[in-house]
């Protein structure tokens, strides 16, 4: 191997061109090198650690949406002591929610709304067994769109 960053950057392009480090982050590691760091790996970082997204406060998060889908992210953040984007974060990321008409509304089908599907089939599959022309009398069915009902209220009135 040789001696300096700049040969260095230029065996790493020819033997690993698509995912060769920058130039810059060779002239790190050659720096702390010769200051007897040996590690390529990232140091420790002083501030706060990534504590905010745990399960605990992801259900929290998600349980005080359900009670009031006009909950604002600075109540849901003062209440747990995070940061208003960290509960950003986890209802977008997490809860794949986002923001209609200042409600949180789930972006697609929840896991409770997948089993809900699943329950009412296998309900419908049991009145088929038992009778066929009363369960063709009582179901109309559809294509496989999901139809989500939702009236969203003026822009006005969903702010109060």
């Amino acid at each position: 191997m040789k001696k300096n960053a700049a040969d260095a950057k230029k065996w790493l392009d020819k033997c690993y061109p698509d995912s060769a480090p920058g130039e810059a982050t060779i002239r790190k590691w050659f720096a702390k090198f010769r200051t007897g760091h040996m590690s390529t790996e990232d140091d420790e970082r002083s501030g706060r650690p990534k504590e905010a997204v745990t399960d605990e406060n992801i259900k929290i998060v998600h349980q005080m949406i359900l009670e009031d889908r006009k909950v604002k992210l600075m109540v849901i953040a003062d209440t747990l002591k995070i940061s208003k984007e960290r509960v950003g974060h986890i209802i977008h990321e997490y809860l794949g929610m986002r923001k209609l008409c200042a409600k949180w509304v789930p972006r697609e089908l929840t896991v409770d709304q997948k089993q809900q599907r699943v329950n009412d089939s296998e309900q419908c599959l049991k009145l088929f067994n038992r009778q066929r022309s009363e369960f063709f009398r009582r179901y109309v069915t559809m294509g496989e769109t999901w139809l989500h009902c939702f009236t969203p209220e003026s822009n006005r009135q969903s702010a109060e």
